[in-house]
């Protein structure tokens, strides 16, 4: 599986991420949080992925931009966790922290919710 992020395999429907928070499921790990959902998607992407970070928290755009930035890289890089399955899945990473993280706080929380995942998901099969 390539490190990359490009556009098939980002969650841009509104439609898919209303899904998502109606029926998805969740695995957290302070201060990010996964919402997952098996999805049937047209594209030939396995997984699409989101990020999003409240304003509530962070008023600068420019704070939530920059987490928003360490999130993506750190999925991106990370991805290969999730091995290739024959389901599709749409993925949202949601920040609730207070405040700026560091990038490798935000890696080791993201490799550990991403193979929670994939314990789930073969403990589901």
């Amino acid at each position: 599986m390539k490190a990359t992020f490009n556009k098939k395999e980002r969650l841009k429907s509104k439609k898919e991420i209303e899904l998502l928070f109606s029926e998805g499921k969740s695995i957290s790990k302070y201060p990010v949080r996964l919402v997952y959902r098996k999805s049937i998607l047209k594209e030939d992407a396995k997984i699409k992925a989101g990020v999003s970070v409240s304003k509530r928290n962070f008023k600068n755009a420019t704070d939530r931009n920059r987490i928003k930035r360490l999130l993506r890289e750190s999925y991106r890089k990370n991805k290969y966790i999730v091995p290739n399955t024959t389901h599709q899945f749409t993925f949202m990473f949601l920040y609730s922290g207070k405040e700026i993280p560091e990038y490798s706080l935000i890696e080791s929380k993201i490799k550990g919710i991403l193979q929670n995942f994939v314990k789930q998901e073969i403990a589901s099969k």
